[in-house]
């Protein structure tokens, strides 16, 4: 049907009747078209995430510097008062082993009574050395 037909008025009784409209640019032409792959400029630079990385590396750095310092100091307080107790520590260790000492003199001198010629707390090694015992106690399996 046609639209004369349909609607009751006059108009085109066919498509050669219609004008002749050929679709073409806007004036000045169409904009230009991107093809080229273009990654936005987001976020910090290579200079910037440097800068910025080598910063937090010192920053880290230096506090470790300072810490070290602190426990220095720390540790060298630790020693001079170790430092500072040692001569009595010391004191009260010789007056310990000069106790026990004579205690191990005495049972030698019980346990070997009846052996002649031999000598209480004389060295059997003949090193002409005196050495206190390594251990810090004087034969603990007797004791």
């Amino acid at each position: 049907m046609t639209e004369a037909a349909i609607r009751k008025k006059p108009g085109m009784v066919s498509v050669k009747d219609m004008p002749i409209l050929q679709d073409g640019p806007p004036p000045g032409g169409f904009p230009p078209v991107r093809y080229a792959r273009r990654i936005p400029n987001k976020g910090p630079s290579a200079v910037a995430i440097f800068l910025a990385a080598f910063g937090a590396f010192s920053w880290g750095m230096y506090q470790v510097g300072k810490g070290n310092k602190i426990r220095r100091a720390l540790k060298e307080e630790k020693y001079a008062s170790r430092r500072a107790i040692l001569p009595l520590l010391q004191a009260e260790e010789d007056e310990r082993f000069v106790k026990e000492w004579k205690k191990y003199l005495e049972y030698e001198a019980e346990v070997m009574k009846d052996v002649p010629g031999w000598k209480v707390g004389e060295n059997v090694y003949n090193s002409g050395k005196w050495v206190p015992p390594a251990t810090g106690e004087l034969r603990p399996d007797v004791w």
